[in-house]
């Protein structure tokens, strides 16, 4: 008989470790490794066998960002040999944005990270946390075939984890991956759609996240772009300009001229995303994207904004010339756009 698989479970906290309190939901310390030891189904023989790391804080996903995804890294990378793959428990808020972050970090990824929560705590009768969990489980041991990816299930769907976006705060299908189809779906049985999936890497190499700064800025319009003039400083290294349709922002009375300027003579790397939920950027299409294209902007294709913002994370803690990251900003490193 085959060895049982092994799967690292990795709570950082979020919705399906929580209960209530006279403040509202609140991650619980320990609640986990009670709720998972009282699941008969884990005793199943097609479970896999688990180890549970519980991060102390547990935080609440809103509060995640580089330092907790460079620790989520290490811990993968630290036990990667001793494990068939990995489920991430996090909160349904940040977890595109963490799922991106992980997809660039795990350079050579060639066994599952599946990042997995619930709209509804686990402590509450009717909640999503059971299935996600199971499923996400059996994913992460490869079963019923291997993924090597970093990942994101939830609601009976397996997504790139550089591609999803949460486009539901409250119904139990929570994340979508518009412009990238599907990698596996629920049914009777888990279905894996391989000819989605990228080839497994040979060695796992982990880039850690600096501190670059970077904002994100989303046009509206009547937008007056003279009141962000002030973040456009030389210490601003990264800006995500989501912006109308194919890359369409209105020029305002010379305000976006003097913001492009800014941006040129900071060495800022200004990436035009699309608003849309689906579909692409594509500036110089439409006259008003001209100045963009003009300025030396990066056009950020059908990326969401999660993966925009991780992408130039990675590739800014790294020292590359400014030129080098601009290129790399429109190619296709981990499957996160389709490119023109």
């Amino acid at each position: 008989m085959a060895p049982k698989k092994r799967v690292c479970l990795i709570h950082t906290g979020g919705t399906i470790g929580m209960k209530p309190t006279p403040y509202g939901y609140a991650p619980a310390p320990g609640y986990m490794a009670e709720a998972l030891a009282g699941l008969p189904e884990l005793s199943d023989p097609a479970m896999p066998q688990y180890d549970l790391v519980e991060y102390q804080p547990l935080l609440d996903s809103s509060y995640m960002a580089a330092p907790q995804w460079n620790r989520i890294a290490r811990d993968i990378r630290d036990r990667y040999q001793d494990y068939d793959g990995f489920v991430v428990l996090h909160g349904t808020d940040t977890m595109a944005y963490t799922a991106s972050a992980l997809s660039f970090m795990l350079e050579g990824l060639a066994k599952p990270v599946i990042l997995t929560g619930s709209q509804i705590p686990f402590c509450r009768i009717r909640s999503d946390a059971r299935d996600n969990l199971i499923c996400a489980m059996l994913l992460a041991a490869g079963e019923p075939e291997p993924v090597p990816e970093v990942c994101l299930w939830f609601g009976g769907k397996l997504l790139r984890g550089n591609r999803a976006t949460k486009v539901s705060a409250d119904h139990l299908i929570a994340f979508d991956s518009p412009n990238c189809p599907h990698l596996a779906r629920d049914g009777v049985r888990i279905t894996i759609y391989r000819e989605q999936l990228r080839p497994p890497g040979k060695a796992l190499k982990l880039q850690e996240f600096g501190s670059p700064r970077i904002a994100v800025l989303k046009v509206f319009p009547g937008i007056q772009f003279d009141l962000f003039e002030k973040i456009m400083t030389p210490d601003l290294r990264g800006l995500v300009l989501e912006a109308f349709g194919a890359g369409n922002i209105p020029a305002n009375e010379g305000g976006l001229a003097r913001l492009l300027d800014r941006a040129r003579e900071n060495g800022t790397i200004l990436v035009v995303c699309t608003q849309c939920l689906k579909g692409s950027a594509a500036i110089g299409q439409y006259e008003t994207s001209r100045p963009l294209r003009e300025m030396g902007a990066v056009c950020g294709w059908d990326m969401t904004a999660e993966a925009a913002v991780a992408k130039l994370y990675y590739l800014l803690s790294q020292d590359l010339p400014t030129a080098q990251v601009k290129s790399l900003m429109e190619q296709n490193l981990r499957g996160e756009l389709s490119g023109p």
